[in-house]
């Protein structure tokens, strides 16, 4: 009798364990925590950060999340390694440096936990000049002021890439600032820098701002400075009208965004978040006109990490893989 009772309190307690186990995942998932890493809130990353986390907070059961102001690509993807933050956006030629692990960029060693979730829009690299600065080509910004973007940011390392290109060093400059965009426009609508250097979506604010507060130009880089540098820089054209008092097509570059997160971040997760994205891109369209180049059939597109589970699965169920 006494074995009785002990093996029927040894089940109870063994079922009360697996009842306890079982409810975990749901505790966990009640606890769930989205941190959408962007850009400055003048950039393309940020209001699109702002529509995702509205969508994985009011979608997702249980999970609270929000949207965190970065300066952009590199300190994301330095973020993610630290498992402090669930999503990023970054340009595809600073995923694949942190993927190797440049030192001299901003990566200590390789990133190794970074997962892929999706191809984004491409950016465009825009070079943007007061129209009484007279600068027109690549070769007029010699001896000019220009603001190459904040320290080892996505738009810096593009910034980069096309001067060497050009067989040109920021030593050729008059003047170079390292600034967030807006801070960019800030000293160019006050006579203080001559041009800015921002890579973003199509339609950035901080040009917008620039363009309708002063006369403007944008710098064409020509189509064999894209076939210098290769992939993941192609060349491309701002069209015209993009800004206020654009009148033609301008020759530029541009190289693709990714969504990116970290191995640490559960298979439903990034499930959910890569679903609700591709379920909702008018609702990214909305937030910036930009997301209009997130399509699914180009989610895979030269990504440059190895895909997250979750997001591997979501593809699987849509066709893609």
């Amino acid at each position: 009798m006494s074995e009785l009772k002990t093996s029927r309190r040894s089940f109870c307690v063994g079922a009360a364990a697996a009842v306890s186990a079982a409810a975990l995942p749901m505790a966990a998932r009640a606890e769930e925590f989205i941190n959408v890493l962007t850009g400055g809130t003048s950039g393309v990353y940020y209001p699109l950060g702002v529509a995702l986390s509205q969508l994985y907070g009011d979608n997702i059961p249980g999970a609270r999340a929000q949207v965190q102001s970065t300066k952009a690509s590199v300190e994301n993807l330095n973020l993610l390694q630290q498992s402090k933050g669930e999503l990023a956006l970054a340009l595809g030629d600073s995923v694949k440096l942190a993927w190797d692990g440049n030192a001299d960029v901003g990566f200590a060693q390789p990133l190794d936990r970074l997962r892929g979730v999706a191809a984004a829009y491409p950016n465009y690299i825009q070079i943007a000049a007061s129209a009484e600065s007279g600068i027109k080509t690549l070769a007029d910004l010699k001896g000019k002021g220009m603001s190459v973007g904040a320290p080892k940011s996505g738009t810096e390392l593009n910034a980069r890439a096309i001067f060497a290109a050009a067989g040109m060093s920021y030593d050729d400059l008059g003047k170079t600032e390292y600034l967030p965009f807006a801070e960019s426009v800030e000293l160019m609508k006050n006579r203080q820098l001559d041009s800015t250097l921002q890579s973003a979506g199509l339609g950035v604010a901080s040009i917008k701002d620039l363009a309708t507060s002063m006369p403007t130009t944008l710098v064409s880089i020509p189509a064999e400075i894209a076939a210098s540098l290769g992939a993941p820089y192609e060349a491309a054209a701002i069209p015209a009208g993009t800004y206020e008092g654009q009148t033609e097509d301008v020759p530029t570059l541009a190289v693709r965004n990714f969504f990116v997160t970290h191995e640490g971040v559960s298979e439903e997760t990034v499930y959910l978040m890569t679903k609700l994205m591709f379920e909702n891109l008018p609702a990214l369209v909305a937030a910036h006109k930009a997301a209009g180049g997130i399509t699914l059939e180009g989610a895979l597109s030269g990504m440059p990490i190895p895909l997250h589970p979750g997001a591997e699965r979501y593809y699987k169920e849509a066709g893609l893989l």
